[in-house]
């Protein structure tokens, strides 16, 4: 049965279905299977109906985002692939450094789908920021060698979700984490912002971006996904992350919600070992499966064009197996969430499946999954999946099924690209949203409210030097001196209380907890310099902080602050 439970999409980014027929058919609504209303004549009588409408209705749309025309042109160009190009289009490959030579040479002899760029590929420019012009050009070159021959674009994906995870920094805008947009309570703003980070993708010349985090965290005992969660509340996160999707979409780039059947609420680090999820598949429902659940979509309003499908073994599924490599799990994403669209794998060159049998790309494909996101030799994959079609081990049918959704999707990317560019003067400045969102999210849970908490100088303590350079520098700006004065105080990811007459958290706020003394105590989740100007405009009282805690920290309760 599908879960009933989701959350309320919201509206700037995703038209509603009458409000797209009205538009599409004019304001004669007759020939679009709607009544027009009559209006009595000057005797009384009424008028002759408003002739019909010649404008075609919409073409019938899928519920994760491509026309049903796509899908069918997309199966017809699998029907003409070869077996081998078949398993490459359900391949995304991974390379080490930034020579791509080798890495394109390798998507253009196995036809492969997609490459995924991660940090140590981006090119350096001299002052160790991006060379953006660069990676441009590898980004081209990929999607030449990838494209020549179809009528499809080819996947350059990254991920990009903002905080810690971000393989793209300056010269691009860097973001706070996205418990930061927990905070602000503003899911409106989380699209827009998304919208600004997926467009900065688009210039480059991507097509993908693995991110929004769709997990629900629940708290500190969760070690990997932390302030990558919107919230710890599931339907306050169904709520950002579809405003996320709604978002990267805007710009043109394919979102992916992540990680099914849920990441927040295992206690082990699935890059490193195999997590074990104990709850029912009840308890999932009403719980980690919400935010998947508001992202399925309908034919009205369509939603997530993907769903990440991570390492994580749940014992009421299949026990003992990664969900990445489960069919019960994939069973469970069709038939319980209602998700139609694409389901990629979490990247399989992880620890989770270090001690996993058989063939991981193969199990994966033969389970459900239809794209599969960087296998540790994807030459050996590609060769094990055209053997496991040719023996029987997996049905073709299974990958005919994988490849016609992968080539849908990228078709639909084509069209979305092309309206994207089309608005792309109106596109808001990033670093505008940026700045717009950190002092949307700044969160005081001690101390006076909008009161002057430092005077005319500060300390600075903890944090890295990077932290300690980019408060510096805010605050200097803002015309406070440096070296005298309060303490401020400042806390990564995974450090212990801490004291000071301001403590101030840069990721998650879980270390406010039992900070010592009176300090006024601050959560800012993010490190860029745009929070750090948030920051300093709540210190000096020129602001006062208007986030609200999106977890619980301690004795102070979800939702506190000023």
């Amino acid at each position: 049965m599908k879960t009933v439970r989701t959350a309320t999409r919201p509206s700037p980014f995703s038209t509603s279905r009458a409000v797209a027929v009205a538009l599409a058919c004019g304001v004669v609504l007759a020939g679009c299977g709607l009544a027009a209303p009559s209006s009595p004549g000057p005797t009384g009588s009424t008028t002759a109906p408003a002739p019909e409408s010649t404008t075609p209705p919409p073409p019938p749309v899928t519920s994760w985002g491509p026309l049903e025309s796509e899908v069918d042109d997309a199966a017809a160009a699998v029907e003409q692939m070869s077996l081998g190009a078949k398993a490459g289009q359900v391949l995304i490959q991974y390379y080490s450094g930034a020579d791509a030579s080798a890495a394109r040479a390798t998507a253009e002899e196995l036809e492969l789908g997609g490459v995924i760029i991660m940090g140590d590929n981006v090119p350096q420019a001299a002052d160790g920021t991006a060379d953006t012009e660069a990676l441009g050009g590898i980004v081209d070159g990929f999607r030449e060698t990838m494209e020549a021959g179809r009528d499809w674009p080819a996947i350059v994906g990254i991920d990009q979700e903002g905080g810690r995870v971000a393989r793209l920094n300056a010269p691009l805008t860097e973001w706070s984490t996205p418990m930061a947009f927990g905070a602000a309570g503003e899911p409106e703003l989380t699209g827009r912002a998304q919208q600004a980070l997926a467009g900065d993708l688009a210039e480059i010349g991507f097509t993908m971006n693995f991110s929004p985090d769709a997990d629900v965290t629940v708290g500190p005992q969760d070690p990997v996904i932390g302030a990558r969660s919107y919230s710890s509340d599931p339907d306050a996160v169904g709520e950002h992350a579809l405003a996320a999707v709604d978002g990267s979409l805007a710009a043109g780039i394919l979102p992916s919600l992540k990680h099914f059947p849920g990441h927040g609420s295992v206690t082990t680090d699935s890059h490193v070992g195999l997590p074990v999820q104990e709850k029912t598949r009840e308890q999932l429902a009403e719980h980690d499966w919400v935010p998947f659940a508001a992202g399925a979509g309908t034919a009205e309003d369509p939603g997530a064009p993907m769903v990440m499908v991570g390492h994580i073994a749940v014992t009421d599924l299949e026990a003992g197996v990664p969900s990445s490599l489960s069919a019960a799990t994939y069973q469970a994403l069709r038939d319980d969430i209602g998700f139609e669209g694409v389901a990629v794998t979490d990247a399989l060159n992880m620890g989770a499946l270090n001690q996993t049998a058989g063939n991981p790309p193969v199990n994966a494909l033969a389970a459900g999954a239809d794209l599969l996101l960087m296998p540790a030799d994807v030459r050996a994959a590609h060769a094990a999946i055209v053997a496991a079609v040719e023996d029987g081990t997996v049905e073709e049918e299974r990958l005919d099924d994988a490849a016609t959704r992968v080539v849908a999707m990228m078709m639909w990317q084509q069209r979305l690209s092309e309206d994207a560019e089309a608005a792309g003067e109106t596109r808001e400045p990033s670093s505008d949203v940026a700045l717009e969102a950190a002092r949307a999210a700044v969160t005081q849970v001690s101390g006076t409210c909008g009161a002057d908490l430092v005077g005319d100088s500060i300390q600075i303590v903890g944090g890295n030097p990077a932290d300690r350079a980019r408060l510096t520098a805010a605050a200097q700006e803002a015309g406070l001196a440096v070296g005298s004065g309060p303490v401020v105080t400042l806390l990564g990811t995974d450090v212990p209380p801490a004291s000071g007459d301001v403590v101030v958290t840069l990721d998650a706020p879980w270390p406010l907890a039992g900070s010592a003394g009176n300090a006024a105590l601050i959560a800012l989740y993010g490190r860029n310099e745009e929070s750090f100007t948030a920051l300093v405009e709540v210190l000096t009282g020129e602001r006062e902080a208007p986030g609200a805690l999106p977890v619980d920290v301690g004795g102070y309760a979800a939702g506190a602050g000023c």
